[in-house]
């Protein structure tokens, strides 16, 4: 049976950063951004919350400052080589992340099926941010029910990997799961750990398993 590979980004495949922090610091407010990542790390504010606050700090945020983000971000190394093994084997990859889906949806042209993020007003905005288009770590449940049932996998098939409380609920529905550089929220959740800065290290993990 053909599994479902599930990525979550900040922390992940971002290596000790956020998407969000990395766009802030294209425009020099990655101070502020870091404090934010703390506060919902911790629960000390709700997604939704993060989402308006960054919009706020972004408003002179263009295209070219995301793609500068996005292209000098510390990525984990050899991503486009386990999506393309997964793909060889007739498996599906898809990331599924809270932070925002202009930064999410590139990973689509490095070989990701499907790149889900917290929809924002296009960039640059001029629209406000509607807190409804935020994902939370429950959403990320319902996103990776949806795909199973668009690419005709069960919900058994899936592996999902992460790195913190976002990522807590989907360990919890899936068998199989790789916590990647994680926090103390996945401890005992996660059926393996990796730390270190190879994805396909990470990947060796599952890769034969079934």
């Amino acid at each position: 049976m053909a599994r479902l590979h599930l990525f979550d980004l900040d922390g992940t495949l971002l290596h000790g950063t956020s998407a969000p922090r990395e766009i802030s610091r294209q425009l020099g407010l990655e101070a502020e951004t870091v404090a934010l990542d703390r506060a919902v790390s911790t629960g000390l504010i709700e997604p939704p919350e993060y989402a308006v606050r960054v919009h706020t700090l972004w408003a002179n945020l263009t295209e070219d400052h995301v793609a500068a983000a996005f292209e000098g971000a510390p990525w984990l190394s050899r991503i486009r080589d386990v999506w393309a093994e997964i793909r060889s084997r007739g498996e599906y990859c898809a990331v599924v992340s809270l932070s925002p889906s202009f930064f999410v949806e590139r990973l689509t042209g490095w070989g990701a099926h499907a790149a889900y993020g917290s929809r924002f007003p296009a960039v640059p905005f001029t629209e406000p941010m509607d807190p409804a288009g935020v994902l939370s770590a429950a959403a990320k449940v319902v996103i990776a029910d949806r795909l199973c049932a668009e690419f005709g996998v069960s919900r058994s098939a899936c592996v999902a990997y992460g790195d913190s409380l976002s990522d807590k609920d989907l360990f919890a529905v899936v068998p199989t799961s790789v916590a990647v550089n994680a926090d103390d929220h996945l401890a005992g959740l996660a059926t393996h750990a990796y730390a270190g800065r190879d994805l396909w290290d990470a990947y060796e993990l599952v890769r034969h398993s079934s």
